[in-house]
């Protein structure tokens, strides 16, 4: 039989000493992992002492409760792991174009800090999502993030023709973390991890539609 692969691990976030993955296809899920009901928009579920575990219909789930994992699951959008620098706050992030339109992103920190005794910096690690090689969007989906970036989102477009582009949805996450704080050099990636390119390792929904499965992406809070 063959044996499950391995999560995906980051050193950024292993750096940080948070128990963390990013999935891929057959990956087993940890035990009691808690995940939301995602809804592409920017509601935030909170994990910690007192709190209902159920996280219920979220796009964000922020923890404090050392050693429980809490996750998301991605088919092409964007998952994105959070921890704060002592690892006792972390968060888990599910960032399709829609959620990231509506501020998703900054969300998750607002919530991170509201959960924080003391704020210090973030790490954040981009996981395996849909690259600009396969993600063609059309006018629509571009104006409705342009009333979000204005001009910062032609960097993360390459005009197809006057209706369509190919988006850059990490390149798009990746601006909106410096833009709340994040240091450059404390946002990981994987690059060259197009999930629509990589039948062989990952589930991807532009490429095999209703059929496609899932990948969850979990972290777990530090007691240290």
């Amino acid at each position: 039989m063959r044996e499950a692969p391995e999560f995906l691990t980051h050193p950024l976030l292993s750096d940080a000493r948070v128990d963390h993955g990013f999935g891929q296809l057959g990956s087993r899920e940890p035990a009691e992992v808690l995940r939301p009901v995602q809804q592409h928009g920017t509601e935030v579920a909170f994990v910690q002492d007192g709190v209902e575990a159920d996280p219920g219909d979220a796009d964000v789930v922020v923890s404090t409760l050392a050693g429980v994992p809490v996750g998301v699951m991605t088919a092409d959008c964007v998952p994105v792991l959070l921890a704060m620098d002592d690892g006792r706050v972390v968060a888990a992030v599910h960032a399709g174009w829609r959620g990231i339109a509506a501020g998703v992103v900054p969300r998750a920190f607002e919530a991170m800090a509201d959960s924080a005794e003391q704020w210090s910096s973030v790490t954040a690690v981009i996981g395996p999502h849909i690259g600009a090689c396969c993600y063609e969007v059309d006018s629509p989906v571009i104006e409705r993030l342009r009333a979000r970036f204005s001009k910062l989102l032609d960097s993360v477009l390459t005009p197809v023709n006057a209706e369509h582009s190919m988006l850059d949805l990490g390149a798009l996450v990746r601006l909106e973390l410096i833009r709340a704080g994040v240091r450059p050099s404390e946002v990981g990636t994987f690059p060259d991890a197009c999930t629509c390119c990589d039948a062989e390792r990952v589930h991807s929904h532009r490429r095999d539609g209703a059929s496609a499965g899932r990948l969850l992406h979990w972290i777990a809070a530090s007691a240290i």
